[in-house]
């Protein structure tokens, strides 16, 4: 069976991507004992995955290490051409018991194609292998992730200074090692930070800014280009003023995006004309929440009206949603906090603050036309990420009954009359043996009425893992899943997790 060994999305977690991993530091690794016999010593891995079929193209990716014993391998070099037009990174072929040697026809086709071969040892299995890019990849994420948490913190510092424009400008300018420019949508600077690039890099920086400067409609939030060896990019701020955030880096990391994200939405509330003292008071919940303030302590900034509503969306076409597209969503909701920067096949997040719009959702689901919905019920700001979660599941809900919005009830009936404390500590300890995954997969099942189909589609696995996590759950729970008693009775625990 054609599986992955290993699968590690860029965006299966929230906050940067993971970055690529080096060939280099995977041939370093001399437990391993690889050797690159062909092809580039240059690439970038951002999967494994493990495929003895005779074409793996449908199942690829991009960027995969692809490996092979090569037990259907009759054209090596229609496979590598193939390998190639999928996008694979590498090629990892391992040597015995199908093959004494890599196929000499394979190492001329690599080679031709520059494809990276690597020669695997009998010795190392390639669940290894998986391991160790795994491993690496957690320590390139862990290592991107400090380095984001430090910038964020930098910059936030950097706000609070008697001159916060230019510091920001100063600090993003020296988190991303290049020049940082505040410029107006005429390409006039206001302030600048950094090392200035070459004139005709500069030029092609403004040119870029004027790309995103809001001068007319359907201009883009954000563009990028390279210039020599010069990474360009530019993003429009908020507030109607037209200002371009422009900067210039000699390289361009996978964080740099997120780093650049926290200065525009700082650099968006500085730079905003006057606003009213409800705007004013949800900007500066903002700043304190960047700084660290925790939503209790923000909660009296955004003023006594509560409750809010989380949304989570997707495309009813599974096309991904840009920034316009997203902006467009939350315009007809009423709000302007949407988040869409959240990295391909991930949802569009929308919070919706009080008024009417959130009472209608609330009590009557109304359709957005070419969007799946998933609703919180109304919730207070300090547990607004409880509510992101409740969003999620009543998204993917949405999605597996193919429902245009799914609304997650506050709890009432029987179930109500219940004490939330007595509530809570019983669905502990009845769900106690059950893992997260178990426990997930589980609500979903049953609030899918036993559709092992449609779970499968609401969780994105196979149906096939569905069955073999309910079934893991009975066992543990000592359980027969067929009783409607039982059901019951695990639906009212599930829901008070």
């Amino acid at each position: 069976m054609d599986e992955p060994s290993m699968t590690s999305s860029p965006a299966a977690a929230p906050g940067p991507p993971t970055p690529p991993i080096p060939l280099a530091e995977l041939l370093a690794r001399e437990e391993l004992g690889l050797r690159r016999i062909a092809g580039p010593a240059d690439a970038d891995l951002l999967w494994v995955h493990t495929s003895e079929m005779a074409d793996p193209y449908p199942y690829l990716l991009g960027g995969e290490l692809l490996l092979s014993a090569g037990v259907l391998l009759t054209d090596p070099d229609h496979y590598v051409g193939r390998l190639v037009e999928a996008g694979a990174a590498a090629l990892g072929f391992g040597v015995r018991p199908v093959h004494e040697t890599v196929p000499r026809a394979l190492i001329e086709a690599c080679d031709r194609y520059g494809l990276p071969l690597l020669e695997v040892p009998p010795e190392t299995p390639f669940t290894t292998i998986a391991r160790a890019v795994w491993r690496l990849m957690a320590e390139a994420r862990h290592r991107e992730l400090r380095r984001v948490t430090r910038a964020q913190q930098a910059l936030a510092t950097a706000a609070a200074r008697p001159d916060p424009v230019p510091a920001v400008l100063h600090q993003l300018a020296t988190q991303l090692g290049g020049r940082a420019v505040l410029l107006t949508a005429r390409g006039q600077e206001v302030h600048a930070a950094g090392r200035r690039p070459d004139p005709e890099a500069a030029g092609a920086l403004s040119r870029l800014a004027r790309v995103v400067a809001r001068e007319r409609p359907g201009s883009p939030s954000s563009a990028t280009d390279t210039h020599g060896g010069t990474h360009l990019s530019a993003y429009a701020l908020g507030g109607g003023e037209g200002l371009v955030l422009a900067l210039a880096t000699r390289q361009r990391e996978s964080g740099d995006h997120t780093v650049a994200g926290i200065a525009v939405v700082l650099l968006s509330l500085l730079a905003a004309p006057h606003q009213g003292a409800d705007a004013a008071g949800r900007s500066a919940a903002l700043v304190r929440m960047l700084l660290g303030a925790s939503p209790a302590e923000v909660a009296p900034l955004l003023g006594p009206t509560g409750p809010w509503t989380v949304i989570h969306a997707r495309r009813t076409d599974g096309a991904p949603a840009d920034t316009l597209t997203a902006g467009a969503l939350g315009a007809s909701l009423g709000t302007a906090l949407v988040d869409a920067e959240r990295g391909a096949g991930e949802a569009v997040r929308v919070l919706l603050g009080p008024g009417p719009e959130a009472d209608r959702i609330a009590a009557r689901p109304t359709p957005r036309p070419g969007w799946t919905l998933g609703a919180s019920a109304p919730t207070a700001v300090t547990a607004l990420a409880a509510a992101d979660a409740v969003a999620a599941r009543a998204l993917a809900h949405a999605r597996a009954t193919r429902a245009p919005l799914t609304v997650d009830a506050p709890t009432g009936g029987l179930a109500a009359l219940v004490p939330p404390e007595q509530a809570a500590a019983h669905a502990r300890a009845l769900l106690a043996p059950l893992t997260a995954p178990l426990a997930d997969t589980l609500r979903c099942w049953l609030s899918l009425h036993g559709s092992w189909d449609r779970t499968a589609v609401a969780l994105g696995v196979h149906r096939n893992t569905v069955r073999q996590r309910i079934g893991r759950c009975g066992e543990l729970l000592a359980v027969d899943l067929d009783d409607m008693d039982v059901r019951t009775e695990l639906w009212f625990a599930l829901r008070q997790t």
